[in-house]
């Protein structure tokens, strides 16, 4: 808007203005010859905040870029309680179920079946809350909108790499309950009960 138009409800001519220049050259340079021709132009007009629009966009930016990493950091949280308790219910499960492991141990089983039939319950117990948990995302898909930049609420690529994220986190913490059911001495197990 031209200066003389810029009259604000007041009457008042602004105390202040914005001036954008694109350049291909180095934006201090273009900065220091605006300077230079403001000086020239009308010697009392101060040049002050230049800025690249990167700054720009990097300031206005700033309070999305501390929710997300506010964002990250709840769900570096998350996954950790997740593993800790998926740990937690498989080792209690397994422990749970010591006779019946003897038991299939006695009549057979091999240690590797039994370590996939465990594993294989905290891998399930994963998959029903990948499920139940896409549900829910998919539908707090347009409160999350309004954070996000440079992606959709409901980017596949991302729903794919957190479930897959999740269900390795599962296995790495189902690991050690399944090879301590797989190490489980028969005659021990059996005497439990």
């Amino acid at each position: 808007m031209p200066y003389p138009q810029a009259v604000g409800n007041n009457g008042q001519l602004p105390t202040s203005m914005t001036l954008l220049v694109r350049t291909d050259s180095d934006p201090a340079v273009a900065a220091d010859g605006i300077r230079e021709l403001m000086r020239e132009l009308n010697p009392n007009v101060p040049v002050s905040e230049v800025q690249t629009m990167a700054e720009i966009v990097s300031t206005s930016t700033s309070q999305p870029r501390s929710m997300m990493w506010l964002f990250i950091c709840f769900a570096v949280a998350a996954l950790l309680l997740a593993a800790v308790g998926t740990y937690g219910v498989v080792s209690y499960s397994t422990a749970r179920r010591a006779f019946e492991i003897g038991m299939r141990m006695a009549l057979g089983a091999s240690r590797g079946s039994i370590f996939s039939l465990v594993l294989g319950q905290s891998l399930k117990l994963a998959l029903i809350g990948l499920a139940l948990g896409l549900g829910v995302a998919l539908a707090l898909t347009r409160m999350l909108a309004t954070f996000l930049y440079g992606m959709t609420a409901t980017d596949p690529l991302t729903f794919l790499a957190v479930g897959t994220v999740l269900v390795a986190i599962t296995l790495a913490a189902g690991y050690v309950p399944a090879r301590r059911a797989a190490r489980v001495d028969p005659l021990t197990a059996l005497r439990v009960e």
